[in-house]
Formats: structure tokens, C-alpha cells, sequence
């Protein structure tokens, strides 16, 4: 992946030469498979059952190869979905991530807000539309998304976080001067000589991480808001998961982690795809298999991999935990994705 090896995902049981762990990739595959088939099926379960003090030690000690070996790394976050709308997943979320700050890694949450966004446009009477999985972003939205991003959403994340006993700070793309933008352009998926005018969705030129990187040492959680600015000061609504791709290269992540509403990338028959390489990816566009907003959250993913982002999964976050499960066990949930 960007010139490493698979092993920021090897967990289990045959030698790996590349990190020293133990890897058990089909063993993990399988679990990951046979979680999101149950998962697709039935409603999401929280076991209340009591852990007996001596298991919680066992499962404490497990946790410990893998916080020495991301101690001091950075892990770039995108949380959206579920996960951001429903109380037990929002509490779970906050929790996972101040349990991985104190522990010595290094959170950077990237939001989305859609449904948010979508909600307030419809109390305004606006019908959002999107192209590509792309939102359309007028004047008049591109307020409503400032107001919904880098307001309401992003200070709730804060709260959450917060109250779960971490120091969070929000921030959008203008602060620091952190994300510069351009004018999306857009072309048609099956006709490149056709341009679609989305408004006032940006590309990113280019991120400078220094008051992201500034957070971090002061023992700060950054929460970033996809909002960015052109050269003329006007603001540019930026897909969340661009933004955490871009950044997580930037930072030079260990890990590049997005949530979503689904159990990962899953094939025409809803077969979970555990594992994707460019070649694959390439396949699954071609034939329509990943389209609308899957469109963005794959290439981004895909980029961050090629760019030398260790580790990118795009991770179900309808599972309480998830965030720890998939970095503190061998335990996996969800669609690892690799350059080659």
C-alpha cells in the first residue's frame, strides 16, 4: 500500500515479515463476513451481559501489541451515517475515540452532514439535489451548509467528545488556512466531453496541516468541517470523504478509517468485499457495481492508499465500538482497500 505491505491489516496467525505480527487474513475475513451478513439482517444489538473482572483484564492485555504498535500515530476518521445520528452510536463513537487518544494515538475526525444538511433545506422548502453523489451547491446552500457544518454538527461532535472526558476543538478548512479550494469540475461519468456546473463544490488545492498538527500536541482532538476556501475568499463545499482522504495523506496516517450505513463494499449480490485493489475497484465502477455517493468514499479511499496511507477501511458504523474493534482487536468490520 503506497510501497508498504498489508501489514497494518495482518492480524492473527501465520509469520509476517513486515511488522513482526502475527497474520490470520482469512480467518479475519471470514469473521468480517460472517459479522456483516447478520448484521445486514438484523436490527443492531448492544450485549448488557456483565464481564467477569479476570475477562476484562484478559481483554485488556489483547489491546496492548496494538496500542504499542499505533502508539504516537495518527488516525484520520471519517464519521457520518448511523453513527452520527443515534444517541448510543454517537455516545459509543466519542467514548472510542478519547479512549484512543489517552492512550497515546492520535484521532483526527473528519464529519459529514448530510441528512442534517438535507433536513434544514427541506424546512426551508429546498429540494437538494445531487449529481454523481455530488451535492449541488447554490449560493443559498452553500449558507445552509456553513450554518449546518460548521455550526450545529460540528459543535455537537465537540460536546460529545468533550463530555466523554477528551479536548475537542472544531475547526473548518478557512482556519489555520487549512483547506484551499477550487471549482469542482465535473464530468460526466459516461460522457467526458459533457461538465456538469455543481455550484459551489470545490477540489482541493492543496492542505496545510500545521494548526490540525498544533492540536494534536497540545493533547487537542481536532473535529474538521469539509469546508474550504478559493482565492477570492469565497467558501466551497467539499465532500467529507475527499477531505479525510487528502488529509490522512497529509498527515501521513497509520490509518485512514471511514464509517458508513452499510457493512462495507458490497458486491450486486450484497456479498460483503472484504478486500479491494485498484484493478478491482476499477471493475466495480466500470460495471456500476459502485455508484452515487459510494463514488467519492471509494476513489478517496483508494487515493489515500496509493498516497501511503498505511491502513484504509471503510468500516460499519452501526456497530457500537467499531472504532475499537477494528484497531485494538483482530476483530475486523467492514472492506480493506490496497493499491495492488
Amino acid at each position: 500500500m503506497g510501497g508498504t505491505s498489508n501489514a497494518g491489516f495482518s492480524r492473527g496467525a501465520s509469520p509476517c515479515v513486515a511488522d513482526g505480527r502475527l497474520s490470520a487474513r482469512a480467518t479475519r475475513t471470514r469473521h468480517a463476513a460472517q459479522s456483516a451478513q447478520s448484521l445486514s439482517t438484523q436490527p443492531i444489538m448492544t450485549d448488557t451481559t456483565p464481564i467477569a473482572p479476570r475477562d476484562k483484564a484478559d481483554i485488556l492485555a489483547q489491546a496492548l501489541p496494538y496500542i504499542r504498535k499505533f502508539h504516537g500515530k495518527t488516525m484520520v476518521i471519517k464519521y457520518g451515517g448511523n453513527a452520527m445520528t443515534e444517541p448510543a452510536l454517537q455516545k459509543a463513537f466519542a467514548e472510542d475515540v478519547v479512549l484512543l487518544k489517552l492512550v497515546g494515538i492520535n484521532p483526527v475526525v473528519v464529519h459529514g452532514g448530510g441528512p442534517q444538511i438535507e433536513g434544514l433545506l427541506k424546512r426551508l422548502g429546498k429540494k437538494g439535489e445531487f449529481i454523481q453523489g455530488m451535492r449541488v451547491t447554490d449560493a443559498e446552500t452553500m449558507e445552509v451548509v456553513e450554518w449546518v457544518l460548521g455550526g450545529e454538527v460540528q459543535q455537537d461532535i465537540v460536546g460529545l467528545i468533550n463530555q466523554a472526558g477528551g479536548k475537542a476543538v472544531g475547526l473548518t478548512g478557512r482556519d489555520g488556512g487549512m483547506i484551499r479550494a477550487q471549482k469542482l469540475k465535473m464530468l460526466d461519468n459516461a460522457d467526458p466531453s459533457i461538465e456538469h456546473d455543481v455550484g459551489q463544490v470545490g477540489d482541493i488545492v492543496s492542505i496545510d496541516p500545521s494548526v490540525v498538527k498544533a492540536l494534536q500536541d497540545d493533547a487537542f482532538i481536532p473535529v474538521v468541517s469539509p469546508i474550504g476556501f478559493g482565492e477570492n475568499n469565497e467558501s466551497y463545499n467539499i465532500n467529507a470523504d475527499v477531505v479525510a482522504a487528502k488529509l490522512a495523506t497529509v498527515l501521513k496516517a497509520e490509518k485512514l478509517m471511514m464509517l458508513t450505513n452499510i457493512s462495507g463494499v458490497l458486491d450486486k449480490s450484497g456479498q460483503l468485499l472484504t478486500d479491494l485493489t485498484a484493478r478491482r475497484i476499477d471493475e466495480l465502477f466500470a460495471d456500476g457495481t459502485i455508484s452515487g455517493g459510494m463514488l467519492p468514499k471509494i476513489a478517496g479511499a483508494l487515493d489515500a492508499a496509493k498516497s501511503g496511507v498505511n491502513s484504509v477501511h471503510i468500516i460499519d458504523g452501526r456497530v457500537p465500538h467499531v472504532l475499537l474493534l477494528e484497531i485494538l482487536t483482530e476483530q475486523a468490520f467492514g472492506t480493506m482497500i490496497r493499491s495492488h
